[in-house]
């Protein structure tokens, strides 16, 4: 277990695992082909390769340049430093917003508003509760209870899904949500459906 007291830099959003993330597979089916898509904090590039693959437009943004390069045949790179320069990406709206394993709250407005009309934000990554399991344990990078969902209604989001809890392998605690930006150019109910976790079995 990782001493909480141990002073700590926000996490690299390196994403070395080539593993999608479960919580981004499971949603994906909201976002259609040709759709375009924005993998904030994208590191190594899981999740842009992931949409590229399912037939998207990808904007990948991060502050490695040199993961970036690896990206260049099958996405826009965008190299940012998303805390100390401005939001690189001023009035730009996307199909999708993919954000996983990072947190900085002075951005979560721009985030929002990047969302498009009709839009899709996957959001996952670490909660409350997370310095007793390892890092990240400062409270700047730890959501705290609730606050995905305060954040989606302060920004006209529509909640479609919400998990707050804990995770294993790897052990960590965990906050992700999808939300919709309702359209602002029909009166339809929109329907965005759910898909379970498990689906069954045919018998």
């Amino acid at each position: 277990m990782t001493d909480p007291s141990t002073p700590e830099r926000r996490p690299p959003s390196d994403h070395t695992s080539l593993k999608v993330s479960e919580w981004v597979s499971r949603w994906s089916h909201l976002v259609a082909a040709g759709s375009a898509v924005l993998d904030l904090a994208c590191g190594s590039g899981r999740h842009t390769r992931w949409f590229h693959d399912r037939g998207c437009t990808v904007t990948a943004v991060d502050r490695d340049a040199a993961a970036l390069e690896g990206l260049r045949d099958v996405a826009r790179t965008v190299v940012a430093d998303l805390e100390g320069q401005p939001w690189p990406l001023p009035g730009e709206t996307f199909s999708a917003v993919v954000v996983t394993n990072y947190l900085w709250r002075a951005l979560l407005p721009d985030i929002a508003r990047s969302v498009g009309d009709s839009g899709l934000l996957i959001y996952e990554t670490f909660a409350q509760g997370n310095a007793s399991v390892g890092k990240p344990c400062n409270p700047d990078f730890l959501l705290r209870c609730g606050e995905l969902l305060h954040f989606a209604a302060k920004h006209g989001l529509r909640v479609v899904a919400y998990e707050d809890g804990f995770s294993s392998q790897p052990d960590r605690f965990i906050q992700r949500l999808v939300a919709v930006r309702p359209s602002a150019r029909t009166t339809a109910v929109e329907r965005h459906p759910l898909r379970p976790v498990n689906p069954p079995r045919a018998s």
